[in-house]
């Protein structure tokens, strides 16, 4: 891999401003959308950038081979479930405590990777970040401020949310093999052929007349959070490797916390601040760890 240059560094800190900046959408577009809509919207125009792209580089798509079941998995647990919960969780909870506890993938993917890996086993670094990180996020739970009695639950809906980011991760492994474009235009394809049923049956969004901002809201979601994002991830890992790209999750809480406030006002407390330093921390702690085994 080459050394990262300005436009590589500009290139990780805007898609972590893009995908910081789709806690406050999220939030905008439980307005007038509810999580399904949200989420089928979502995989939707998200599909349009990638399924082009692969148009143009003329690259199959598998979603119907013999892999199908592997696809349309992980499609439901990567896509479809942690979409729906952090569109659910947000609608009671401050977008910018979904950024931080959305970070706790890092940490998640820290421990299941100890259990269905053979090479990311704990070691001291790790476990001490995985500790501080964690202990972030429980921190956080006893902001009896902005987390109470009435979203507790939304809020642990949104760390499943994360959690679901991270076995989809692990499951994704069984297909390594194929094209990392092949594989997320199968996933997304297979999306929306679960979700076009649960959004007509339960939601019926055509029933209903959507602010403006709401709408704005969720093509941008789909478009740039989920469908641009993952263009512009893929340039960086092909130039720069996963190292430099899984610099992007000590940026994604902090631009979170920043953008809900710029756009929403969203009230910031010390328990907040001091949450969102810890998990950073243990972030860094985890990846410190990681890198020192991958240069190895």
């Amino acid at each position: 891999m080459r050394q990262p240059n300005l436009i590589d560094y500009l290139s990780l800190t805007v898609l972590a401003l893009i995908w910081a900046s789709a806690f406050f959408n999220i939030k905008i577009a439980t307005y007038s959308f509810g999580p399904i809509t949200i989420a089928f919207l979502r995989v939707f125009f998200g599909a349009i950038p990638v399924l082009f792209l692969c148009y143009l580089k003329k690259i199959k798509i598998e979603a119907f081979s013999k892999d199908w079941h592997w696809f349309a998995m992980i499609g439901f647990i990567n896509l479809v479930a942690p979409f729906f919960l952090i569109a659910y969780g947000v609608e009671s909870v401050q977008s910018n405590l979904a950024a931080i506890l959305m970070s706790s993938t890092t940490l998640s993917s820290t421990v299941l990777g100890h259990f269905y890996t053979k090479n990311e086993k704990f070691n001291m670094k790790r476990t001490i970040g995985v500790l501080i990180g964690f202990s972030g996020i429980v921190y956080l739970f006893s902001d009896n401020i902005l987390i109470n009695e009435n979203n507790f639950i939304s809020a642990l809906l949104i760390l499943l949310g994360s959690t679901c980011y991270v076995i989809g991760g692990v499951l994704t492994l069984k297909i390594s093999k194929k094209k990392n474009e092949n594989v997320t235009s199968s996933i997304l394809i297979w999306a929306i052929i679960i979700l076009i049923p649960l959004v007509s049956f339960i939601e019926q969004p055509w029933r209903t007349i959507p602010r403006l901002d709401s709408s704005i809201s969720v093509v941008y979601l789909g478009l740039v959070s989920t469908g641009i994002a993952w263009l512009l991830r893929f340039r960086i890992l092909v130039n720069n490797g996963l190292i430099f790209q899984s610099q992007v999750s000590y940026l994604i809480p902090i631009f979170g916390t920043i953008l809900s406030y710029i756009f929403l006002k969203e009230l910031i407390t010390i328990k907040v601040l001091v949450s969102l330093i810890a998990v950073v921390i243990g972030i860094y702690i985890v990846r410190k760890a990681n890198d020192k085994i991958i240069l190895k």
